[in-house]
Formats: structure tokens, C-alpha cells, sequence
């Protein structure tokens, strides 16, 4: 039989056995083994005998333990996983959460994957890696489709937007540059966007609403390592707004479903909420509370109002109308904090052992989904007090730097927003949800250092 451990766990071994044998009074099975394994009185004194009789119970227990738990664990969702329940979940997307293993792991880059797009419409999927190249995919077939060069350094982030119906893709990168490339054109590299004086860390879409009518859906937001947020018109390049408020790496950027606020988070440990409806852009608040870099952000869609009221103590959950009610943040010290549109920290989520690199909430509202540096996916209920109810561990085999839903599918075949939840009206909860329902495309991507793109679909 060939041996499983190296040698000296194979010691470490053998010395835990004797001494076990030894303090449960079978001298002679201790003996023995002594005898057999070469351990004379030099090697395993008195001395050693104390230090490992206890060892192997200890071992022994934690194991025990750990199976126990980990059994409990799959008992629960075997016994929530009902012929009953399973079909219900299936069939009703507003419940559904994604499961190992991944329908599709997708490999090409060469160097860590940063960031993750889905097209507005189309089945394609967008990644940008440390290697300066993105990829498209198609996510159904989990088949690449391109590789796009030119940045001359990592790529940071990605989103699909743009004029209804004219969608553009947007990249940014440590080499400072933003580029735009056209989809319907081969990717073409239409035009850069120069202006930031350090690495560009995220880049949005902003959608239309927001300041002037004439240039809405052509409104683009950066984060950058110059402690900037920049608003570009991207029909002309420029840039008209410079936002100045974060005291350090300005990390991530999300912008509202009407496009009237943008929530930033940095390396000064804050987010930041704006206000961009108004001429003059300003910081309306500063969330503070976390305890390092806050690396990732998302707006609660208005379809999760109605749990995260309960959280926030209110009697009455704010109008579906209202788009910049609650938030969450993501944050190297491994927790995940919602927020109030007064920078209230309503709820301190605890579970991941590492940086939480990316949120995003379900389109249903009821749920939000963290990846981190732990290599595990959590999914929290926000009906039970934002509980976390599943854990995808090792859902990839290194960090994983990005999480997208879908965005979902329109009645008309169109693509919803790119959220993927449906800004509501103020109509009422049942119709705000139905409408969500029909929309919801179970599909999720992450990225991670491991290279590869991940797709968990129904």
C-alpha cells in the first residue's frame, strides 16, 4: 500500500497512536508499535508521551465535529428539498438559488479575472482579466465567441449600456484609460476616454434620467485610484463632472435604476451616496462604519424594501417609486453591511472568512448573494432577518473577484434594466413582484484568480 502522508505527519502519527495506547493503560500495544516504527527512547521520551497523549482525541473530536455539522447541514436542505419544494423552486424564479456544480466553467484567460459584464440582450458574456484582454462568451453554450485587445494593463472593470437599443460596451484599466467598443461592429474600439491620473477601477452605465434629457442613456461613471468619480458623455469623450469627496482609492461605483444617485465605496473605509440630479453633483452621505477598504457596493432593488424595512425598524417600507432607499457594502474586513438612504447601518452580515469582493441582490428582492476571498458563494434571506441559508463553498479553487446576475428578459424579448429586477411603480407589492417574476433570468456569473468564468444556471 503506497503511503497517503508525507513523513513527518506519518510521525506525527504514530507518536499520537503510541501515546494514546500508552495513557489508556495497553502497554504492550504500544509497545509494539514502538517497536515497528524505529521510535526508541530518544526520540519519544516522557516528556513527548505528555505532549501527544491527548492529541489524538482532539483530532478525533474535531473531525466528528465537523462531519456532524456539515451532516446537519445537508440534512436541512435534503429535508427542505421536497419533491414538493424542488419543483416549486424550480418553476418559481423568484426562489431560486444557484447549486454546485457550475453549468459552465470557462477557461481562456491567462492571468486572474477581474470583472464580468452580461449583455443587456443577447445570451453573450463579457470578462476582463489581469492579462489586458476581455472575452466574449455565449453563456448558453459555454462557448467563446472573441478576445478583444487593447489595454495595455489589467482590465478592472466592465458594463454593457447605452441608448436603448445601440448597446456599447465599456471597459476600464489600470492603464488609466477607459475604451468604448461596439458590439454590433465587431467590438471595434469606437473611443477612449482619458482623464484619470491613476488606475480606473470600475466603470457603469448610467441609466437615463439623469441630468440632462438630451444626453441621457449616454452617461458613463468611473471609480479610480485618484480618489475621483468621473461622469463622461460618451458620444463626445469628455468628461463633465468630476465628483471629489472619498480620501482614498475610490474602489466601486453603482448609479440608481432612474439614474438620479450614484453610490461609491473606497479605501478611506466610507461609501458615499450622490446626488447627480441636480446641477452641481454632492456627497448627500458619508456610511461610515466599516473597519477596512469597502470593495464593493449595490442599490437594493425597490422589490427587497419590503424586508429591509423590517430590519430598519420601519412600520411602513418606503415607495417602490423611491430608488435610492437601502444599500449594501462589502468590505475587506470580511462583513457585509445594509444601509438606510440617511447612512444608517441597519444590519452587519457576518459569515465570509475573508474579503468580500462582490453583492448583488436578487432580482426578486428577497435575497442578496456575496462572493469573497474565502471561495465561497453565501446567499442571505432578507425575510429571516438577512440569515445566510446557503453556502456554495469552493465554488472555484482561488478568490473570486466578481459576481453578475443576468439582467432579465422584458416581455417584449427585450432585455429588462441591467440590474436585472424591474424598477416598479408605485402600483403596489403584488404587481411589482409579478412583473419581477416574469422577468427573472436564473442565471449567475463569477470570476475569480483561478482564470476561470463560471456560469450557475437553472
Amino acid at each position: 500500500m503506497s503511503r497517503t502522508l508525507p513523513s513527518r505527519q506519518a510521525e506525527e502519527l504514530n507518536k499520537s497512536i503510541i501515546a494514546y495506547l500508552s495513557a489508556n493503560n495497553l502497554p504492550n500495544a504500544a509497545a509494539a508499535l514502538r517497536e515497528e516504527v524505529g521510535l526508541g527512547e530518544d526520540v519519544f521520551d516522557a516528556a513527548t508521551a505528555k505532549k501527544y497523549e491527548t492529541l489524538l482525541e482532539k483530532k478525533w473530536t474535531s473531525i466528528i465535529m465537523d462531519l456532524e455539522s456539515r451532516n446537519a447541514a445537508l440534512q436541512t436542505e435534503l429535508d427542505n428539498a421536497t419533491p414538493t419544494s424542488l419543483s416549486r423552486r424550480n418553476q418559481d424564479p423568484a426562489s431560486w438559488l444557484p447549486r454546485l456544480p457550475s453549468r459552465h466553467t470557462l477557461e481562456s484567460h491567462r492571468e486572474t479575472i477581474n470583472c464580468i459584464a452580461f449583455h443587456p440582450k443577447f445570451s453573450s458574456i463579457a470578462s476582463g482579466s489581469d492579462d489586458c484582454t476581455i472575452k466574449i462568451w455565449d453563456w448558453e453554450l459555454g462557448e467563446l465567441e472573441r478576445t478583444i485587445k487593447g489595454h495595455t494593463r489589467a482590465v478592472l472593470g466592465l458594463d454593457y449600456g447605452g441608448p436603448r437599443g445601440a448597446a456599447l460596451l465599456a471597459s476600464c484599466s489600470s492603464d488609466l484609460s477607459i475604451k468604448l467598443w461596439d458590439p454590433a461592429d465587431q467590438y471595434k474600439n469606437i473611443r477612449t476616454l482619458s482623464g484619470h491620473d491613476h488606475s480606473v477601477s470600475a466603470v457603469r452605465f448610467i441609466p437615463s434620467g439623469a441630468g440632462d434629457s438630451q444626453s441621457s442613456g449616454n452617461l458613463l461613471v468611473s471609480a479610480s485610484g485618484d480618489k475621483t468619480l468621473r461622469i463622461w458623455d460618451t458620444t463626445t469623450g469628455y468628461c463633465i463632472k468630476a465628483l471629489k469627496g472619498h480620501t482614498g482609492w475610490v474602489r466601486d461605483v453603482c448609479p440608481s435604476l432612474d439614474g438620479q444617485f450614484l453610490l461609491s465605496t473606497g479605501g478611506d473605509h466610507t461609501a458615499r451616496l450622490w446626488d447627480i440630479s441636480i446641477a452641481n453633483p454632492e456627497n448627500k452621505v458619508a456610511m461610515i462604519g466599516h473597519d477596512n477598504v469597502v470593495g464593493c457596493c449595490a442599490f437594493a432593488p425597490p422589490a427587497s424594501y419590503q424586508y429591509l424595512a423590517q430590519l430598519a425598524g420601519l412600520k411602513k417600507a418606503p415607495p417602490l417609486s423611491s430608488t435610492a432607499e437601502f444599500m449594501a457594502t462589502g468590505s475587506r474586513d470580511k462583513t457585509i453591511r445594509f444601509w438606510d438612504s440617511r447612512g444608517t447601518c441597519i444590519k452587519t452580515l457576518v459569515g465570509h472568512d475573508n474579503w468580500v469582493t462582490s453583492v448583488v441582490f436578487h432580482p426578486s428582492g428577497k435575497y442578496l448573494l456575496s462572493v469573497a476571498d474565502d471561495k465561497s458563494m453565501r446567499c442571505w434571506d432578507l425575510n429571516q432577518d438577512a440569515k445566510c441559508v446557503k453556502v456554495l463553498d469552493g465554488a472555484h479553487e482561488h478568490f473570486i473577484t466578481c459576481l453578475r446576475w443576468a439582467p432579465g428578459m422584458a416581455k417584449d424579448g427585450g432585455a429588462a434594466n441591467g440590474g436585472g429586477a424591474h424598477e416598479q411603480g408605485s402600483e403596489g407589492d403584488k404587481k411589482g413582484a409579478e412583473t419581477t417574476a416574469e422577468s427573472i433570468r436564473c442565471v449567475i456569473a463569477t470570476g475569480s484568480v483561478d482564470k476561470t468564468l463560471k456560469i450557475f444556471a437553472n
